[in-house]
């Protein structure tokens, strides 16, 4: 099976709108009430018996099951005859609500994730639809959705010739309403085979990204251009009232500002990479955590720049586009000849320039660093013995600075053999 995601910008009728918002805010009270459910039931659990507290206590029975996805369907199923509210909206709804909320609970301990928040009116942004019914589904810029009927949205693209729309996401932003059809085909693309020109890519904060065929990309500055606007509106924000409709209208111009700053990145993202394809059959990316980058100096350059999602991004236009993608190791990258293989020694920031003293190769620092990662990565699909048709490689046969951390110090040649690096690049 093969699934694709697309995106269309909505436009309900008034009474449509009303019944989406209706939705949201019933979504909202259940995943708050079995959040709540949750919690008592942990909190219940963790003080000993002999140590209970004095002014209160939680009057949850001992014998009472720990709350699950499957029991809190069946609590929800009998509370829709006192809470009539529940029934004005598609029960799967109301059931992908709490499966959202069992998801959340388990990637706390498989992704480490956080504890899962309660939701206010503005943290409570989608719903979905499992399933669409029998029938027509699609006429024209119009799909029928259970509840809310025909509705119309911008047809920005066609849907593939063989895709299925299996399920719909109703999602609310800051310039409208969205729609999130999932799409499902039955057929197995087979992944891109690693042949042709290869690219090697350095991302950095100085220049965006350098390839290794000699292009150096700025980095467009998305947060810092429209951050003065972004101060102004929140700084009249600490004066509205809470709950005011002020601060309703305040806030809603703040995340229009920041969807604007997104939508612009994520633009620019897709098109960077759609440019870095051509006339390319290889691409090759060095394997970073940027979460660390965003911890620490220049984290706010580094979210700014959203470097994890181009590398993310990227992958997905390289698989669409038939070119091979992989991540290659990090390590000293900049410290490597990517002619000779020679160790370099470590560059301060401020140098911007490649100088090999052993054979003179002289080139811009992340141009060097993106032509190792290159030669990082043809080496690695030599070794898993990947057939290659690579007629051009600019630094020679020896596919200097592959190694895995070792490279040959001229400062070392006294003592005989290899060293191992010990500062990072």
């Amino acid at each position: 099976m093969f699934y694709l995601t697309y995106e269309y910008k909505a436009i309900p009728t008034p009474e449509q709108i009303q019944l989406i918002e209706h939705t949201l805010t019933v979504c909202r009270k259940v995943w708050n009430f079995a959040l709540r459910e949750r919690k008592d039931w942990y909190a219940s659990r963790k003080c000993a018996i002999n140590a209970c507290s004095i002014s209160t206590e939680y009057i949850t029975p001992v014998d009472a099951p720990r709350p699950t996805y499957a029991q809190q369907c069946r609590v929800l199923t009998q509370a829709k005859a006192n809470f009539p509210d529940l029934k004005t909206v598609h029960s799967q709804v109301l059931q992908q609500v709490l499966k959202r909320l069992e998801a959340a609970f388990i990637d706390m301990g498989r992704k480490g994730m956080g504890y899962p928040r309660f939701k206010n009116r503005y943290r409570m942004r989608s719903f979905v639809y499992p399933q669409l019914g029998r029938g027509e589904l699609l006429r024209g810029n119009q799909i029928k959705l259970p509840q809310l009927g025909w509705t119309e949205y911008v047809k920005s693209r066609e849907i593939p010739l063989g895709f299925v729309v299996k399920q719909v996401r109703v999602v609310r932003k800051a310039s409208g309403y969205f729609l999130m059809l999932s799409l499902e085909c039955d057929v197995n693309v087979p992944a891109p085979v690693p042949s042709g020109h290869p690219r090697g890519l350095d991302l950095g904060l100085d220049k965006f990204v350098a390839t290794s065929d000699g292009e150096v990309i700025d980095r467009t500055r998305f947060l810092s251009s429209l951050q003065r606007k972004l101060k102004l509106l929140q700084r009249r924000l600490k004066h509205k009232k809470k709950g005011s409709n002020n601060r309703h209208k305040l806030n809603r111009k703040i995340a229009r500002l920041h969807q604007r700053i997104s939508d612009s990145r994520k633009d620019w993202h897709f098109k960077l990479a759609h440019k870095l394809c051509e006339d390319a059959g290889m691409i090759f990316v060095e394997d970073i955590d940027f979460r660390v980058w965003a911890k620490g100096l220049f984290g706010k350059q580094t979210l700014d720049a959203g470097f994890g999602q181009f590398i993310e991004r990227l992958g997905w236009v390289c698989w669409k586009r038939g070119v091979y993608f992989d991540k290659v190791n990090k390590d000293y990258t900049s410290q490597v000849c990517p002619q000779c293989g020679t160790h370099t020694g470590k560059k301060d920031l401020k140098s911007r320039l490649h100088l090999c003293n052993e054979c003179g190769y002289i080139a811009h620092r992340d141009v060097a660093a993106a032509q190792v990662v290159r030669n990082r990565g043809i080496a690695q699909l030599s070794e898993v013995g990947r057939i290659l048709d690579v007629k051009e490689i600019a630094c020679g046969d020896g596919l200097a600075g592959t190694g895995n951390g070792l490279v040959k110090n001229p400062r070392n040649r006294k003592k005989g053999g290899q060293a191992r690096l010990k500062s990072a690049s």
